[in-house]
């Protein structure tokens, strides 16, 4: 079959974006060049890849996402080979898409990209912010090469690599009781209303650390913002359980929130870059991986 690469790369972008528009706009050519590659792929192979839908985008096909994985494949295994004929491994340039964990991206975003412009100006990084499930499936769709993300929910042919590990806090208004100690055992908030961080996998953790310690918790408010649960208990509304610590005790509304260390034995848990473990990594992804582990390493270093 005269499968070309221009054929592969042009399918593997209408993948990432599900649109033959955005994926021209992204390639810099006219979408009638990525349809009739992709329509010519299709026919090369005997097999429809997508699913069309009249103002609604493209759709894989059970072949469409069978064949990303192995086109993804191909294309990496070509770019490390043109990286190791160069020899030269400072002058990355291209795409990189990280999907981020929603409540991680604030801390860890921006200063990654500012890393990746220094050490590497001609690297480009797209980011995609979702939830534990938005970033394992989005690479598992092949529509990221990275997901920065806790380690909640990921499927076995996700491979990780440990960024680093958090252990849960109490976050309480500084009126509260409690906001002087050092410590406390959760028990001590058994009948106090507590404030849900309410996003999948997330939701599970939190609700299994008050179950095990003993606490049916009373639910006041929930939400899929951290920073809306940190504003409910700054206003005294309850309290809640977070792994992010944040630079500043404050809120959006200027008020603040105490940290307070939690006694009880409470699993901790891991940020890790994850990556499809039959992918092969290309130079641009062991460049951001390396800004990622370096840049919270310094964080981690700040904040002790």
């Amino acid at each position: 079959m005269d499968i070309t690469l221009t054929q592969l790369r042009y399918f593997s972008e209408a993948a990432s974006r599900l649109s033959m528009t955005a994926a021209a706009e992204r390639l810099n050519v006219a979408q009638s060049a990525v349809s009739s590659a992709v329509a010519q792929l299709e026919k090369q192979i005997g097999s429809q890849l997508f699913i069309r839908q009249r103002a609604k985008g493209l759709l894989l096909t059970q072949s469409g996402e069978l064949f990303l994985k192995d086109a993804n494949a191909v294309l990496a295994h070509l770019e490390e080979i043109v990286e190791n004929a160069r020899g030269d491994q400072t002058s990355l340039s291209g795409l990189v898409r990280l999907a981020c964990f929603s409540t991680l991206a604030p801390f860890h975003i921006p200063d990654l990209v500012n890393r990746l412009k220094a050490e590497h100006p001609d690297l480009t990084l797209e980011v995609l912010e979702a939830d534990a499930e938005g970033c394992a499936q989005a690479l598992v769709e092949g529509r990221v090469d990275l997901a920065l993300c806790y380690d909640l929910g990921l499927s076995e042919n996700i491979a990780t690599s440990s960024v680093r590990t958090s252990r849960p806090y109490l976050a309480l208004s500084p009126n509260h009781r409690l906001a002087k100690e050092s410590s406390v055992m959760l028990q001590q908030l058994a009948d106090d209303p507590f404030i849900l961080l309410n996003m999948p996998h997330s939701r599970e953790l939190m609700l299994s650390i008050l179950t095990n310690a003993g606490i049916e918790p009373s639910i006041r408010f929930q939400s899929a913002s951290y920073e809306t649960v940190r504003t409910f208990v700054a206003h005294d509304h309850g309290y809640a359980i977070l792994h992010q610590r944040p630079a500043h005790p404050y809120t959006y509304d200027g008020n603040s929130v105490a940290i307070v260390e939690i006694a009880d034995k409470v699993p901790e848990l891991q940020t890790v870059l994850a990556y499809l473990a039959s992918q092969r990594p290309t130079g641009r992804m062991r460049a951001v991986a390396a800004a990622v582990h370096a840049q919270v390493a310094e964080q981690s270093k700040l904040l002790m």
